[in-house]
Protein backbone atom coordinates (compact mmCIF):
# COMPACT_ATOMS: atom_id res chain seq x y z
CA UNK A 1 0.00 0.00 0.00
CA UNK A 2 2.83 2.34 0.33
CA UNK A 3 4.83 4.24 -2.10
CA UNK A 4 4.09 6.80 -4.64
CA UNK A 5 3.16 5.29 -8.23
CA UNK A 6 4.02 6.98 -11.28
CA UNK A 7 1.27 8.91 -12.57
CA UNK A 8 -0.90 8.40 -9.52
CA UNK A 9 -2.97 10.78 -8.57
CA UNK A 10 -1.39 13.74 -6.06
CA UNK A 11 -3.63 15.84 -3.39
CA UNK A 12 -4.78 19.44 -4.13
CA UNK A 13 -6.23 19.88 -0.98
CA UNK A 14 -6.19 18.29 2.31
CA UNK A 15 -8.60 19.97 5.12
CA UNK A 16 -8.99 18.65 8.48
CA UNK A 17 -12.46 18.78 9.97
CA UNK A 18 -11.91 18.01 13.15
CA UNK A 19 -15.79 18.35 14.90
CA UNK A 20 -16.49 16.03 12.41
CA UNK A 21 -13.44 13.73 12.38
CA UNK A 22 -12.77 13.42 9.11
CA UNK A 23 -10.35 13.68 6.53
CA UNK A 24 -10.88 15.59 3.42
CA UNK A 25 -9.07 14.92 0.92
CA UNK A 26 -9.15 16.76 -3.00
CA UNK A 27 -6.82 14.30 -5.85
CA UNK A 28 -5.76 15.76 -8.90
CA UNK A 29 -7.74 13.15 -10.66
CA UNK A 30 -10.66 14.71 -9.27
CA UNK A 31 -11.80 12.63 -7.02
CA UNK A 32 -12.47 13.55 -3.80
CA UNK A 33 -12.68 11.86 -0.10
CA UNK A 34 -13.64 12.45 3.12
CA UNK A 35 -11.86 9.74 5.37
CA UNK A 36 -13.01 8.96 9.14
CA UNK A 37 -10.29 9.17 11.28
CA UNK A 38 -11.60 5.97 13.00
CA UNK A 39 -11.21 4.78 9.69
CA UNK A 40 -7.46 6.15 9.65
CA UNK A 41 -6.75 5.13 12.47
CA UNK A 42 -7.67 1.29 12.67
CA UNK A 43 -5.78 0.84 9.12
CA UNK A 44 -2.82 2.67 10.04
CA UNK A 45 0.38 1.10 8.29
CA UNK A 46 2.19 1.32 11.31
CA UNK A 47 3.83 -1.64 12.41
CA UNK A 48 1.93 -1.56 15.39
CA UNK A 49 -1.13 -2.01 13.49
CA UNK A 50 0.28 -4.19 10.81
CA UNK A 51 2.54 -6.31 12.76
CA UNK A 52 5.83 -7.00 11.09
CA UNK A 53 4.29 -9.67 8.20
CA UNK A 54 1.15 -11.03 6.94
CA UNK A 55 -1.55 -12.68 9.52
CA UNK A 56 0.59 -9.99 12.17
CA UNK A 57 -2.44 -7.15 12.68
CA UNK A 58 -3.26 -5.60 15.48
CA UNK A 59 -7.11 -5.50 15.57
CA UNK A 60 -7.68 -2.01 16.87
CA UNK A 61 -11.07 -0.84 19.02
CA UNK A 62 -11.92 2.11 20.70
CA UNK A 63 -11.20 4.26 18.03
CA UNK A 64 -14.74 5.98 16.77
CA UNK A 65 -13.55 8.99 19.08
CA UNK A 66 -10.14 9.92 18.09
CA UNK A 67 -8.98 12.90 16.86
CA UNK A 68 -6.15 14.41 14.68
CA UNK A 69 -3.46 16.37 17.11
CA UNK A 70 -1.88 17.51 14.29
CA UNK A 71 -1.24 16.44 10.51
CA UNK A 72 2.83 16.83 9.07
CA UNK A 73 3.55 16.73 5.69
CA UNK A 74 6.48 13.94 5.06
CA UNK A 75 8.28 15.25 2.14
CA UNK A 76 5.75 15.39 -1.06
CA UNK A 77 4.67 12.33 -0.84
CA UNK A 78 3.05 11.26 2.27
CA UNK A 79 1.81 13.28 6.00
CA UNK A 80 1.87 11.41 9.53
CA UNK A 81 -1.11 12.18 11.63
CA UNK A 82 -0.81 11.97 15.57
CA UNK A 83 -4.06 10.81 16.54
CA UNK A 84 -5.26 12.09 20.47
CA UNK A 85 -4.90 8.00 21.49
CA UNK A 86 -0.83 8.99 20.88
CA UNK A 87 -0.53 6.97 17.81
CA UNK A 88 1.68 8.67 15.44
CA UNK A 89 4.01 6.05 13.50
CA UNK A 90 2.06 5.83 10.70
CA UNK A 91 2.93 7.48 7.26
CA UNK A 92 0.34 7.97 5.12
CA UNK A 93 1.65 8.19 1.31
CA UNK A 94 -0.79 9.86 -1.04
CA UNK A 95 -1.32 6.19 -2.64
CA UNK A 96 -2.77 4.93 0.51
CA UNK A 97 -4.82 8.16 1.30
CA UNK A 98 -6.51 7.92 -1.92
CA UNK A 99 -7.27 3.97 -0.88
CA UNK A 100 -8.43 4.64 2.25
CA UNK A 101 -10.75 6.80 0.49
CA UNK A 102 -11.95 5.02 -2.16
CA UNK A 103 -12.45 1.48 -0.34
CA UNK A 104 -13.78 2.67 2.59
CA UNK A 105 -16.60 0.71 2.09
CA UNK A 106 -14.73 -2.33 1.66
CA UNK A 107 -12.64 -1.74 4.38
CA UNK A 108 -15.21 -0.82 6.81
CA UNK A 109 -16.92 -4.47 5.74
CA UNK A 110 -13.79 -6.00 6.54
CA UNK A 111 -13.33 -4.26 10.04
CA UNK A 112 -16.77 -5.43 10.84
CA UNK A 113 -15.90 -8.60 9.73
CA UNK A 114 -13.28 -9.04 11.78
CA UNK A 115 -14.29 -7.94 14.93
CA UNK A 116 -17.63 -10.50 14.62
CA UNK A 117 -14.89 -13.44 13.94
CA UNK A 118 -12.64 -11.82 17.01
CA UNK A 119 -15.72 -11.58 19.73
CA UNK A 120 -14.90 -8.15 19.98
CA UNK A 121 -17.14 -4.29 19.69
CA UNK A 122 -15.78 -1.77 17.77
CA UNK A 123 -16.08 0.50 20.86
CA UNK A 124 -14.18 -1.96 22.66
CA UNK A 125 -10.71 -0.99 24.67
CA UNK A 126 -7.90 -1.82 23.23
CA UNK A 127 -5.58 -4.67 25.41
CA UNK A 128 -2.69 -4.13 26.90
CA UNK A 129 0.41 -3.98 25.08
CA UNK A 130 1.58 -6.60 27.36
CA UNK A 131 4.61 -8.18 26.00
CA UNK A 132 5.73 -6.80 22.54
CA UNK A 133 8.65 -4.96 22.38
CA UNK A 134 10.52 -4.98 19.08
CA UNK A 135 11.72 -1.57 19.08
CA UNK A 136 10.02 -0.27 15.97
CA UNK A 137 7.09 1.85 17.69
Amino acid sequence: MAGLKLGAPTPQSITVHGQSRVLEVGFSDGASFRIPFELMRIYSPSAEVQGHGPGQEILQTGKREVTLVELESVGNYAVKPVFSDGHESGIYSWDLLYELGARQDDLWAEYERRLASAGVDRDAPMPGKGGHACGSH
